[in-house]
C-alpha cells in the first residue's frame, strides 16, 4: 500500500545489496535527485535517513532504490500508545506500547548482531563461499607455483578445483559488476569479476582449444620478452587466488558492519526489566512494558529506577554517572526527578512515572547515538578511489589493443592474446592483498598494545584529526571515588580520624562513605565495628565507636548538633571545595576534628598522555558533564587549557558538531553511555574497553587498557597502519602499469605475468609485516 505524506517527513530504510562505498554514493546519489528529497546513505550501516516533502511516498523511494539496483525495507509501523489510566493504573492502555526505557522500534533490515535477532545469520552464505573458496584454490596455487608438484594432466584438476571458485565463490563479485555495469559504474567487483573471469576464460580456451591441455605440460621459469599466442598458458590460479582473498576481506568486513547496531541494544540494555508497581496498597512485581505515564513503582536500594519520574517517598543517593558523566551520586528526595536506568546507591524511593518507552532519556540517548552513526559519512575505500579510474581505464586498453591487432592483420588469436593478457596483469592480487595484510598485521600488533581498530575506514580519520575531545570521568580520571586528603584539629592525628570516620562508613552503602572506608583501612588497617549506627538521610551518618559518640557527614549535619567549625577546618574544607572535591566533616564528643577530601582521583598516566597527544599535533579539549570547579581542577592537573563542563549527553553531541563545523576533524575519548552518541558523531572515535558497551561499540578504536596513553598509541598505530596500505596499494597498481604496455604489445611472456604478480605479492605482505614492530611510545 502507498504511504502517502500530506507535510514533510522523514524515514530510514533498510538498504540492501551493496558491496563498497561507491555504491551508499550512487543509492544517496539517485535519492537526491528526486524534488524534496534530501538524503544520507550509509554504508556502514547499510541504511538510508531520508527526508521528503509532501507529494513524495515511502514507494517512490523504495521504488528509486530498487532501480538503482539494490533493495530498500521500509520502516516498521509505528504503534499507537493510549493515555494510562486516571487511576495510575495499567487499564486502557496498549499493551503493545514499547517498554520503559527503550530505544523506537527499528526498521526492517537494521544492522543486527551476531546471528540478528533470532533469524539467520547474513554472512552465512559469505562464509561458505570464502570456506568453498579457500579449500578449493590452495591446491590450485600450490600446483601453479611448485613445478614439482605438477604431475601429468596436473593442469585438469586445477581446471576441476577452480571451476567453483570463479562460478560459484565468486559470484557475488560478478553480480555486483553487472549491476554496476547496468548503470554506467565501475569499482572493484568490477576489477575482481573482469580480471578473474578473463583469467578463467582464457585458462579454459587454452586447455580446450590451445596446447595447455597436452598431457605432461608444465609452467616452465623461463623469463624472457617475446610475442606468443598465449595458447599453451592457463591462469587459474590467479582466478581462484583473488577470489579467495577478497572473499576474505569481504567477510571480516562483514563482520565488523554487522556490530554497527551494537551501541543501540547496549544502551537498550541498561534499562530495567521488570518493575515494582505500587497497585492500592499493595505492591506487584509486572515487566517494564506494563508501567504506563502516571503510575507509582518502588525502587530499592540497589536497584535501577525503570524509568524517568518524580520522587513522590523516600530520599536516596542516586548514582547517575553512566548517563550524566557525574562523579559524586546525586541526593535525591520528594519533589526531585530521576532518570530511568540510573542506581539507587541508597535508600527505598517511591517514584511517578512521567515518561516511559521512546521519550526517556535512555531512549533519547539511543536515537542520539543511532543519528550519529547515519549521519557520519562513510569513508570511501582507497582502493575503490583507485578502481573507479584504473578499472575503465584497463578495460579501455584491452580494447584499443584487441582492435588494433586485428586492425594490423597479426590473427584473431594474438589480438586476443595481447587483450586478455592485458586483463590478466591488470587482475588484483597484491591489491587483494594490499589492505587485509596491512589491517591483519596493524591490527593485530594493536591488539598485543591494547588497541583494538574496527576496520579500514577508521585509519583514513586519523590522518586528519587535529582536535582530541576527551571525557573525564573514566577516561581522564580513575572514575572512582577516592579520599584524597585528610585535616585535622590540633591535637587529633590523622589515623585517629580515620579509624572513627572509617569505622562509621564501612557500615554504609554510599559511595562516598565506601571511599572514605577504603581509604581508612588502606592507612590503619582493620577497623572497628560500630557499637552504634544510624543513616541521616542527605546528611551523612551517626553513631557510637569505641565508646566515642561520632558524626561524619556535610557540615549540617553538625549544625544539628550543635557544633561549629573551627578555623582552620573551615578554611580546608573551602580550599577543598574550590578546587571541586566533596569535603566530609569528622566530628566526635561533641567537637569538629577533621575534613575529608574525596574525589575522583586523575590517572597517574593522564598528564603524560595529554603530552602525547599534544605531540602528534592535537588540541586536547575536557568534556564533562560534571561541575565546573572539579573539571578545572583535572584539566589543571593534567595539562589542558579548555574546559566544557556540566553539559548533557545532548549538549557533548552539540559540543563535537560544533567543532566540526568550526572545520576542526574530532576526535572524541570517552568511555561512558553518555559519551556514546558524541564518539558515533566525532569523526574518531576512541572508547576506553574498561568503559560501557555502548561507548565501546560506538567507537571506532578500542583502548583495552584503561590508560589514556593508549590513545596516543591508537593515533599513531592507525596512521602507520593507514601509511602501509597506501604504498601496498601504490606498489600494487604500479607493478601491474609497468608491465601493462608490455602486454598491449603482446610482448607479455606468461611467467614474467606470474613473477610480477607474485613478486608484487610478496612485497606487499612483506610491507606490512614491518607494522610488527611498531612500539608503544616510551
Amino acid at each position: 500500500m502507498t504511504s502517502t505524506v500530506t507535510e514533510p517527513a522523514e524515514v530510514e530504510l533498510a538498504i540492501g545489496g551493496m558491496t563498497c562505498a561507491s555504491c551508499a554514493a550512487r543509492i544517496e546519489k539517485k535519492l537526491n535527485r528526486i524534488d524534496g528529497v534530501t538524503a544520507t546513505v550509509n554504508y556502514a550501516t547499510e541504511k538510508a535517513k531520508v527526508s521528503f516533502a509532501d507529494g513524495v511516498t515511502v514507494d517512490d523511494l523504495i521504488g528509486t532504490v530498487e532501480a538503482t539496483g539494490y533493495t530498500a525495507a521500509p520502516p516498521a509501523p509505528a504503534r499507537p500508545r493510549r493515555p494510562a489510566a486516571t487511576d495510575g493504573g495499567a487499564e486502557g492502555r496498549d499493551a503493545s506500547a514499547p517498554a520503559a526505557g527503550s530505544a523506537p522500534a527499528r526498521a526492517p533490515g537494521s544492522t543486527g548482531g551476531e546471528g540478528g535477532d533470532g533469524g539467520p545469520d547474513p554472512l552465512t552464505p559469505l562464509r561458505q563461499r570464502l570456506i568453498t573458496a579457500v579449500v578449493l584454490a590452495i591446491p590450485v596455487i600450490a600446483m601453479a607455483m611448485v613445478p614439482a608438484w605438477q604431475f601429468e594432466n596436473w593442469q585438469w584438476l586445477s581446471l576441476t578445483l577452480a571451476a567453483p571458485v570463479v562460478t560459484y565463490a565468486a559470484w557475488p563479485f560478478h553480480r555486483a559488476a553487472f549491476t554496476n555495469a547496468r548503470h554506467g559504474a565501475a569499482t572493484m567487483d568490477t576489477l575482481i569479476s573482469v580480471g578473474t573471469g578473463a583469467a578463467f576464460l582464457w585458462s579454459v580456451w587454452a586447455l580446450f582449444f590451445g596446447t595447455a591441455g597436452t598431457p605432461g605440460m608444465t609452467h616452465g621459469f623461463e623469463l624472457t620478452i617475446e610475442r606468443t599466442d598465449g595458447s599453451g598458458n592457463i591462469y587459474l590460479e590467479a582466478a581462484a587466488g583473488v577470489t579467495a582473498f577478497i572473499l576474505a576481506g569481504r567477510y571480516f568486513e562483514g563482520r565488523s558492519k554487522r556490530k554497527a547496531g551494537a551501541a543501540l541494544r547496549a544502551l537498550i540494555s541498561l534499562g530495567a526489566k521488570e518493575v515494582t508497581v505500587v497497585r492500592g496498597e499493595r505492591e506487584e512485581r509486572v515487566a517494564i512494558e506494563d508501567l504506563a505515564v502516571g503510575d507509582h513503582f518502588v525502587v530499592r536500594p540497589g536497584e535501577k529506577i525503570a524509568t524517568d519520574g518524580v520522587v513522590v517517598e523516600g530520599s536516596s543517593a542516586v548514582d547517575a554517572a553512566m548517563l550524566t558523566g557525574e562523579s559524586v551520586p546525586v541526593e535525591v528526595a520528594v519533589g526531585d526527578a530521576v532518570t530511568g536506568a540510573t542506581l539507587n546507591a541508597g535508600g527505598r524511593l517511591v517514584v511517578r512515572a512521567t515518561r516511559v518507552g521512546a521519550d526517556t532519556q535512555l531512549a533519547r540517548m539511543a536515537k542520539l547515538v543511532e543519528d550519529a552513526q547515519n549521519g557520519k559519512a562513510a569513508a570511501q575505500r582507497l582502493a575503490d578511489r583507485i578502481s573507479a579510474v584504473f578499472v575503465p581505464i584497463v578495460i579501455a586498453l584491452a580494447i584499443g589493443t584487441l582492435g588494433f591487432w586485428l586492425g594490423n592483420g597479426s590473427g584473431l588469436t594474438a589480438a586476443f592474446t595481447a587483450a586478455v593478457a592485458v586483463l590478466i596483469i591488470a587482475c588484483p592480487c597484491a591489491l587483494g592483498l594490499a589492505t587485509p595484510t596491512a589491517l591483519l598485521v596493524g591490527t593485530g600488533r594493536g591488539a598485543q598494545l591494547g588497541i583494538l581498530i574496527k576496520g579500514p575506514e577508521v585509519l583514513e580519520t586519523t590522518r586528519r584529526v587535529d582536535t582530541v575531545v576527551l571525557d573525564k570521568t573514566g577516561t581522564v580520571t580513575t572514575g572512582t571515588m577516592t579520599l584524597l586528603a585528610t585535616h585535622t584539629t590540633a591535637g587529633t592525628t590523622e589515623d585517629e580520624a580515620l579509624r572513627l570516620a572509617g569505622a562509621l562508613e564501612h557500615a554504609s552503602e554510599h559511595p562516598i562513605a565506601r571511599a572514605v572506608a577504603a581509604g581508612a583501612t588502606e592507612r590503619v588497617g582493620s577497623l572497628p565495628t560500630p557499637e552504634d549506627f544510624a543513616n541521616v538521610p542527605g546528611l551523612g551518618v551517626q553513631g557510637v565507636v569505641d565508646g566515642h559518640a561520632v558524626l561524619v557527614g556535610r557540615e549540617k549535619l553538625l549544625t544539628e548538633w550543635a557544633m561549629e567549625l573551627p578555623t582552620e577546618l573551615a578554611e580546608a574544607k573551602a580550599a577543598a571545595e574550590a578546587a571541586g572535591r566533596t569535603a566530609i566533616v569528622v566530628a566526635w564528643d561533641g567537637q569538629a576534628r577533621a575534613v575529608l577530601e574525596v574525589a575522583d582521583a586523575v590517572k597517574d598516566t593522564s598528564a603524560e598522555a595529554i603530552a602525547r597527544l599534544r605531540a602528534l599535533g592535537l588540541t586536547p579539549i575536557l568534556l564533562t558533564g560534571d561541575n565546573t570547579a572539579v573539571a578545572r581542577s583535572v584539566a589543571r592537573e593534567v595539562g589542558i587549557d579548555e574546559v566544557i563542563a556540566e553539559v548533557m549527553p545532548e549538549d557533548k553531541v552539540d559540543v563535537v558538531k560544533r567543532l566540526q563545523a568550526e572545520g576542526r576533524s574530532v576526535a572524541m575519548v570517552g568511555d561512558g553511555v553518555n559519551d556514546a552518541a558524541a564518539l558515533a558523531q566525532a569523526d574518531l572515535g576512541l572508547a576506553m574497553g574498561t568503559g560501557t558497551d555502548a561507548a565501546i561499540e560506538a567507537g571506532d578504536l578500542t583502548l583495552v587498557r584503561g590508560d589514556l596513553r593508549a590513545a596516543a598509541d591508537a593515533i599513531r598505530l592507525s596512521r602507520r597502519t593507514l601509511r602501509t596500505i597506501q604504498s601496498n596499494l601504490f606498489w600494487a597498481f604500479a607493478y601491474n602499469v609497468a608491465a601493462l604496455p608490455l602486454a598491449a604489445a603482446g610482448l607479455l611472456n606468461p611467467m614474467i605475468a606470474g613473477a610480477a604478480m607474485a613478486f608484487s605479492s610478496v612485497f606487499v605482505v612483506g610491507n606490512s609485516l614491518r607494522l610488527r614492530r611498531f612500539r608503544a611510545a616510551s
